[in-house]
């Protein structure tokens, strides 16, 4: 057996690099630039609009507050009570989806990396903490214990990509994972693909010819909406699929999320 976990708190631990050989090797090499840069270099070649990243933002949100309102994260989210001297409060609930968000107020932020850019900070995933795991169980483990699986991994893909537009292979890591498992899009019910910035969202629905089916990715909001909390995406990811699976009485989704410096990976889930 083996638990899968990640925890990661953004609110207080900025992200980057400490630089030195290996970094300035990297950028002199690959011509790396941060993940926002990437995010707007994919929205220019993928002729990708400000108003449709912010929309795609928009229905994230909306979304998310949905699935809140219908109880679809009950299954996969543990209640944390967080003291203080003063007030004790049970966190049962994400706190990133925006009830107050508005087309009108997405339109109205800044560009965040380049003064002329399309990528904002409503448009790109949040900064927020958070924690996951996944169980992960032999047949033999399961019968030993009395344990019933919910489901199975049936295939992976991970690609490494150009390192300088860096967050575009998730369409190349899930033809991967599904033509190992022998199955294709049609097969597929449910798709989560981790919304590190709207652009690379929308750059995969177009490259994975999924335009037409919009509503089974990320029908419940993403990272965008839910938050990225780097090392718990992933196990986060792989939960809200697989509860949605199950909502939907389906049999197939894929995960598939985005990783720095060119890399991608995908994974084909089996509900049992």
């Amino acid at each position: 057996m083996v638990v899968a976990a990640g925890v990661e708190s953004m609110s207080r631990v900025p992200m980057g690099s400490s630089g030195g050989d290996l970094s300035d090797k990297l950028v002199e090499r690959w011509q790396i630039v941060p993940q926002g840069i990437s995010a707007e270099l994919i929205a220019e070649r993928w002729d990708l609009s400000r108003e449709e990243l912010d929309a795609y933002s928009y229905e994230s949100h909306r979304r998310a507050l949905a699935a809140i309102e219908q109880g679809r994260f009950e299954r996969e989210i543990v209640p944390v009570e967080v003291m203080n001297p003063h007030v004790g409060a049970l966190v049962e609930v994400d706190e990133t989806p925006r009830a107050d968000t508005s087309p009108e107020a997405l339109a109205a932020l800044k560009p965040a990396f380049v003064p002329d850019g399309k990528v904002t900070a409503g448009n790109s995933s949040q900064i927020c903490d958070g924690a996951a795991a996944v169980l992960v169980a032999s047949d033999a483990a399961c019968a030993r214990l009395g344990l019933e699986p919910r489901a199975r991994y049936v295939s992976f893909g991970v690609v490494g990509v150009d390192p300088r537009l860096m967050l575009h292979g998730n369409p190349e890591a899930c033809d991967r994972a599904l033509s190992r498992a022998g199955i294709g899009w049609d097969d597929v019910a449910v798709v989560e693909v981790n919304e590190a910035f709207a652009s690379v969202a929308l750059q995969f629905i177009a490259d994975a010819g999924l335009a037409e089916r919009r509503a089974d990715v990320n029908p419940n909001g993403g990272g965008i909406s839910l938050g990225h909390p780097l090392g718990a995406t992933g196990a986060r990811v792989t939960a809200t699929l697989l509860a949605e699976l199950e909502r939907r009485g389906e049999r197939y989704g894929v995960a598939t999320m985005c990783i720095g410096f060119g890399q991608a990976i995908a994974a084909v889930v089996e509900r049992l």
